[in-house]
């Protein structure tokens, strides 16, 4: 998956698609370098990066995903975005995917979030849905359920981590979004410290034993300078090496900046993991 941020403020590449020109010429660029999917997104989810509202949100996203969908009309679209309105929006102007940074639960507030969650735990049945749930079920497509929460309070780490992805699932399922068009994603760099996000991508295994392809995105994120001592710029070793250890766990897909040098390292990743039964 390769990142098209349409926005003047993402930690890494905010402002270097300023019209819709570039984010197709980009967009091309990371076909050719091999992206099989590509993702856009229109607000910052960095770490105090200021809140966009969906009409501005949109404003940014739409004219270029028409665009990049007339110039590519078989390469499927992911839309990054945790407002229903903003992924309608998207899907309708050629988006094929919506990429869920909230997975779901944006809107619930926190006493509902945990009695949901105390619910689970205890078996029982999750009936509650929010706007994006009934929106994606009722667009048909598929979904990237990230995990993320409001706070970094868990009690216990992978207990918590596993609760809230189920809640995200079950919120889903109860919307009646069918099971094959659920992924997940780990939350890399999302309502966690660097260790907590190290620790989510040692034993991504657990997540991907839930049964759903898994998506994970470490490109260029601040853990990865915590660990390297390096600018956002020169990450990129960094990255290939936490995308082989993803794609050894189990992960299905990964999402980059830096499409063309990380395709050989997933390349290789998968020629391991296959191995006697690689085949060229």
């Amino acid at each position: 998956m390769g990142i098209l941020n349409c926005t003047p403020d993402s930690f890494s590449d905010g402002g270097l698609l300023p019209t819709v020109d570039a984010v197709v010429q980009r967009a091309r660029q990371l076909v050719a370098e091999g992206a099989d999917v590509l993702d856009f997104g229109g607000e910052s989810t960095r770490p105090g990066a200021a809140p966009v509202s969906a009409e501005d949100e949109m404003f940014r996203i739409l004219p270029a995903i028409e665009a990049v969908r007339h110039a590519m009309p078989d390469v499927p679209i992911s839309v990054d975005t945790y407002k229903a309105q903003v992924a309608a929006a998207a899907i309708h102007a050629g988006a094929d995917i919506v990429n869920d940074v909230w997975g779901l639960t944006h809107g619930l507030s926190a006493e509902d979030r945990r009695e949901l969650v105390v619910r689970l735990a205890r078996g029982q049945k999750i009936d509650q849905t929010t706007a994006m749930a009934e929106t994606v079920s009722r667009l048909g497509c598929p979904v990237i359920l990230m995990h993320n929460r409001p706070d970094r309070a868990y009690r216990d780490f992978w207990t918590d981590v596993l609760l809230d992805l189920r809640l995200s699932v079950a919120m889903a399922e109860a919307a009646g979004v069918a099971a094959t068009q659920i992924w997940l994603d780990p939350g890399f760099g999302f309502a966690k410290d660097p260790a907590q996000n190290l620790e989510v991508l040692r034993d991504l295994s657990r997540i991907v034993n839930l049964g759903f392809p898994v998506l994970v995105g470490t490109s260029r994120k601040s853990t990865l300078g915590r660990v390297l001592g390096s600018e956002v710029d020169d990450r990129l070793d960094g990255t290939g090496a936490t995308i082989v250890w993803a794609i050894q766990q189990g992960c299905a897909m990964v999402r980059v900046h830096d499409v063309a040098p990380l395709r050989r390292y997933v390349r290789m990743a998968d020629a391991i993991r296959a191995g006697l039964s690689f085949s060229q």
